[in-house]
């Protein structure tokens, strides 16, 4: 699959910033990969290559489940966002109606991946008491599949830190939208500040998008860190993307994983990686998901797998999900 290669470049002293992660794991928590190490019992059917949008029959749900994906980054420009843009377009195409929501609610930037100008934004649905249904943008058509983006402001310091009323009005006025989708991506803010602590806690799945970058690495394993031991967070998909070679997947993914193994008492689950690949780039430039302008480029291959995982986890969870509220609201806030 992977047709060029370079040396894994995660040494420069990342040992010492990650509290020595070259230490092995305890017993039994060695490196895990792929959705069977933490789902064992879910059957793994991945799709072909060039097999192109096609629904996953045995995932299709005729009962109203939405399976809500905090999709995040412990820094800026690993792509978190593009990856959140393609996974919706992907699974839309695959006939599942899906919401991607804007949660960096200070820095918004979907709309500008899309070449889009929304006329309401998730800032309106809390201070102005407008309906998520009048915010709501459509991508595509409706019909049995359908891609929709809930947009959230640029430049509103206010929303960048949400208190516990501000999140609960958002919560009440956004669940009778959610619930109208077969899946609901969150594309959060990078970081760690409250908003991005509080929304990885309200999804039922936490994808966490880095690149093989030390500085993302570090990163990631802080967030992973702070999200445990503030919110008591175990479960984390890991995407490593712009990779050059299997090997430099395997490498920075093993590094996060010891690390997690060692210090934090459990490890994530390697959903998969997505090559590096200038296509990508073109794509931002048209202001246009990748698989629908290059739906047969390395990275969109690889991002339409990874849909194919996500509507796995969806029907494995479809009993916790169905009759849950689509976003669950904290017990106490999060400061």
């Amino acid at each position: 699959m992977f047709q060029s290669a370079r040396s894994p470049s995660v040494g420069c002293g990342i040992s010492r910033r990650m509290e020595s992660a070259r230490i092995a794991p305890p017993p039994g928590m060695g490196l895990q990969k792929g959705i069977s190490s933490a789902l064992p019992f879910c059957q793994i059917h991945v799709p072909p290559e060039g097999g192109g949008f096609k629904p996953y029959k045995e995932f299709l749900m005729k009962d109203e489940t939405t399976l809500s994906v905090a999709v995040m980054s412990g820094k800026g420009g690993v792509g978190k966002s593009n990856i959140a843009l393609n996974l919706g377009y992907a699974l839309s195409q695959a006939g599942y109606p899906l919401l991607l929501m804007d949660c960096d609610l200070g820095l918004a930037n979907l709309d500008v991946l899309l070449g889009i100008a929304p006329e309401g934004n998730l800032q309106q649905v809390i201070m102005d008491e407008r309906a998520a249904s009048d915010i709501i943008y459509p991508i595509s058509e409706k019909g049995r599949g359908y891609f929709d983006i809930l947009p959230a402001a640029s430049g509103v310091p206010e929303l960048a830190e949400m208190d516990a009323d501000m999140r609960d009005l958002l919560l009440r006025r956004l669940e009778p939208e959610l619930r109208k989708y077969s899946a609901v991506l969150l594309d959060l803010g990078a970081g760690i500040n409250g908003t991005v602590r509080s929304f990885a806690a309200m999804a039922a799945v936490r994808l966490l998008v880095m690149t093989p970058e030390p500085t993302s690495l570090t990163d990631s394993y802080s967030l992973v860190k702070v999200l445990n031991a503030q919110l008591g967070i175990r479960d984390f998909l890991v995407v490593v993307n712009d990779v050059e070679s299997k090997e430099e997947e395997t490498a920075i993914f093993e590094r996060l994983s010891l690390a997690c193994g060692r210090f934090l008492g459990f490890t994530p689950v390697l959903l998969g990686s997505v090559r590096h690949d200038p296509a990508m780039s073109r794509a931002v430039c048209r202001q246009q998901p990748l698989l629908k302008v290059e739906p047969e480029a390395p990275a969109a291959k690889d991002i339409l797998r990874l849909s194919g995982e996500l509507l796995k986890i969806r029907g494995v969870m479809a009993g916790r999900l169905k009759g849950n509220p689509v976003l669950r609201n904290l017990a106490r806030a999060e400061n």
